[in-house]
């Protein structure tokens, strides 16, 4: 498939990584000043930038051949595959704010002083394939760079931090009364899962990845993520695009639905075909009007679509960065945006809590590190905390308390991020 997301051991190694290289700086970035104060970084390098296709400008992967087998991505066609996702498949626009909301700007680049390592953004920066890094406090960007030639006008792959904005628009369907509650079925709204294990789960076990349903998110290979992707983005085996007929395949319960976490790309699929049935439209326009355009979204975003024509829940959204921190920013602030809640608190807290009747999803529970609420994974630790993660490094960390927040796109998994947090969260996270 795309990119297959993230395995929950990989989401794991960077909480837990230690002993990191020290490196120095590297030279080539260039800040655009703004009004005085510092704006985006751009750096045409990066790490291993010729690995990753500097010679050849950073080149999108030819149409035809990433269709046909999908992902991983050769790296001498990352940069080109994560920033041109609309080049290779079908996508459908998420239309940008008439009025674009603006963020303020720091009177200086917030990127030296951090405890321990790394000791700057710059250092970071040397030793990790980034494409993209913003933080920001509240409206106010901290720290804005990019490498491998990117700029702030490119729209960046979400990978599977697309599942959590899955899951916002489930709260927004059971707000507007589409769903009527996550207790029900999803074979209530769609009738192409009648009969099938995913259509008598739940879907609330389905927002927090306890479906009960067996999908081998990284066993062999990750077979069934290669069927899911053939049956419903490159050519269905069934010989027509039928989104619910390649969910239904997978219809092996192993558990009780609500009793274990197992991390599985599929359940979003399920929820978003649940939201297009009930609110009768593309989620992409339902993101347009619910939280795109409220939030000021500078942009177009771009969603992928699969071969019915849906939106494929669990991957391919794609966003400039400034947008991404824009939804964080939201979230940051339990759904509300500047005095109007867009998304209800009740169902932020709920997404981003554990229930006491469910501690199978806490954080050392769920994984050894991270828990996991309403397709949000939860970070560790007495303050509430919580992140949108997608394989090879594409990371939206929350601190609702201080309204801090940290955009990272990348070109690979790498431990380190969680250090940057880490340090970031200790300088600038006190509560405002």
């Amino acid at each position: 498939m795309g990119q297959p997301p993230v395995s929950r051991r990989d989401f794991m190694t960077g909480v837990a990584a230690a002993g990191l290289a020290a490196a120095g700086g590297r030279a080539g970035a260039q800040p655009d000043q703004v009004a005085g104060r510092v704006g985006p970084v751009f750096d045409d390098g990066g790490p291993d930038a010729d690995l990753f296709g500097r010679a050849d400008n950073y080149p999108v992967p030819d149409p035809a051949a990433a269709r046909r087998q999908g992902s991983p991505w050769a790296a001498h066609d990352r940069v080109g595959a994560f920033s041109h996702l609309d080049r290779l498949y079908p996508t459908r626009t998420v239309a940008r704010a008439d009025a674009p909301w603006p963020f303020r700007r720091g009177a200086a680049e917030a990127g030296d002083g951090f405890p321990g390592r790394p000791s700057s953004i710059a250092d970071y920066l040397s030793r990790n394939p980034v494409t993209g890094l913003l933080i920001a406090r509240d409206d106010v960007i901290l720290a804005e760079h990019y490498q491998y030639a990117r700029r702030d006008t490119d729209r960046l792959l979400s990978q599977s931090m697309v599942k959590s904005i899955t899951g916002l628009l489930v709260g927004l369907a059971v707000a507007d009364g589409a769903i009527r509650s996550v207790d029900d079925t999803p074979d209530q709204y769609v009738p192409g899962l009648a009969g099938s294990e995913y259509g008598r789960t739940p879907i609330r076990a389905l927002l927090q990845m306890s479906s009960g349903v067996e999908f081998g998110e990284d066993r062999d290979g990750g077979r069934d993520l290669n069927l899911l992707w053939r049956d419903m983005v490159v050519g269905p085996s069934f010989g027509h695009p039928d989104t619910a007929a390649a969910l239904s395949r997978f219809n092996h319960r192993v558990a009780p639905p609500g009793t274990r976490f197992s991390y599985a790309s599929i359940e979003p699929d399920v929820l978003g075909l649940v939201i297009r049935h009930a609110v009768g439209r593309s989620l992409s326009d339902y993101l347009r009007e619910k939280i795109w355009q409220p939030i000021g979204a500078e942009a177009d975003a771009a969603w992928m679509l699969d071969a019915e024509g849906g939106e494929l829940a669990h991957f391919g959204f794609n966003a400039v960065l400034r947008d991404y921190a824009r939804l964080a920013r939201l979230l940051a602030h339990d759904g509300a945006w500047n005095g109007r809640q867009l998304v209800p608190k009740q169902w932020m807290i709920e997404a981003t809590s554990v229930r006491p009747q469910q501690d199978y999803l806490a954080p050392g529970r769920a994984t050894p590190h991270l828990g996991y609420g309403y397709l949000f994974w939860l970070l560790p630790g007495e303050r509430r905390q919580f992140a949108l993660l997608g394989a090879s490094g594409q990371r939206i960390f929350i601190d609702p308390a201080s309204k801090l927040v940290m955009v990272h796109t990348a070109l690979d998994q790498g431990d380190e991020v969680w250090r940057l947090w880490a340090a970031v969260a200790r300088k600038f996270g006190a509560p405002t």
